[in-house]
């Protein structure tokens, strides 16, 4: 398992991340991405430590806290291996003050997550989304004090734009706070709107993006294909996962899909496997949340690492899965000597 470091921080991560999505299943939305229990969350961690993967990715909002707990369980006796990631920023019960990124709701978030988690300290805790409500400052203080205390050890963002996540460096560097070092990011063959300014910001200030959902919403599985039903057990058949995700183009889906074929017949490789290796290829990616509803899941995943694409294969892929950005975008990539080095 090659490792990387996240962002520009010291602290180095493997370049997948297992994600707990699939942990719990207590609820409909959640119960489309999986239902793992204990026993096998547990044989999920052993395998992705033979394999050299130590970091699991959380949210207090997957199954309202079981994935957390089931994590905990699953790691009891080897904290010291793993690396954990958890977030917090969603509604977290009915209360006035239980939503958002305000000093009361992240400490509250914290001390929840340390205990469903057992653990007494979270590796990289994570904003999940970008709180308009709150001042910024106020965010970033109550998170530079859990720093401090020992409770947390590195932050990060996920789902913010460029300006939320540029407004919140330029606070921590103003007062010498925590500075986020990740931003979790959706990112795909099928799903390239990252890098059109957050790609740009990342490398310009040392944010290592940490991917989700990398096979584009379960549509990048190798099941999906033109005139083919859906597969019977898959996120897709859930009417409200498939409304929460990325919408895409049905042909513009088949037509990356064709490309992934063609690459994975040269290479020996499925579809998924060559969708995640092109995304260790990107710029600024530290480590891409890999899910998996069980071990042949998980097994197959962890075949897109130990090899690469070649530049000829990158570039087929890239152009089966080019879009024309939004403005400005569009605009600035006329004007190829103004653009950022990658």
């Amino acid at each position: 398992m090659e490792y990387r470091f996240l962002g520009g921080s010291g602290l180095k991560v493997p370049v997948l991340t297992l994600g707990t999505g699939t942990f719990g299943g207590n609820n409909e939305f959640f119960k489309a991405w999986g239902n793992a229990g204990v026993e096998e969350a547990t044989r999920l961690v052993d395998i992705s430590l033979e394999a050299g993967l130590t970091m699991f990715d959380s949210a207090d909002i997957y199954s309202d806290g079981q994935a957390e707990e089931i994590l905990g369980k699953a790691i009891a006796g080897r904290r010291d291996q793993v690396l954990i990631s958890t977030k917090a920023t969603f509604r977290w019960g009915d209360g006035q003050n239980e939503v958002g990124s305000s000093r009361f709701h992240l400490i509250r978030a914290v001390e929840g997550a340390l205990k469903r988690l057992g653990t007494d300290y979270i590796d990289l805790f994570q904003l999940h989304g970008f709180d308009a409500q709150t001042p910024v400052e106020e965010t970033l203080s109550a998170l530079d004090d859990l720093v401090r205390a020992g409770k947390i050890r590195y932050i990060g963002a996920s789902n913010f734009s460029g300006w939320h996540l540029m407004k919140s460096l330029a606070v921590s560097d103003r007062y010498g706070w925590a500075r986020h070092v990740a931003h979790q990011a959706y990112y795909s063959l099928i799903g390239r709107e990252y890098e059109w300014e957050l790609m740009p910001l990342a490398l310009d200030q040392k944010v290592g993006a940490v991917v989700w959902s990398p096979l584009g919403w379960a549509k990048l599985t190798g099941k999906i294909r033109r005139g083919q039903p859906l597969p019977e057990t898959s996120r897709l058949q859930s009417q409200m996962s498939n409304d929460a995700g990325p919408q895409v183009d049905d042909e513009y889906l088949y037509r990356v899909v064709d490309a992934l074929d063609e690459v994975g017949a040269e290479v020996g490789k499925s579809v998924p496997q060559v969708a995640l290796n092109w995304l260790l290829q990107r710029p600024s990616v530290s480590t891409v949340i890999i899910g998996a509803r069980n071990e042949e899941q998980l097994r197959s995943n962890l075949g897109a690492v130990g090899w690469n694409l070649t530049a000829e294969q990158v570039a087929k892929l890239d152009a089966a899965s080019a879009v024309t950005p939004v403005y400005p975008y569009w605009h600035q990539r006329r004007f190829e000597r103004n653009q950022p080095p990658v």
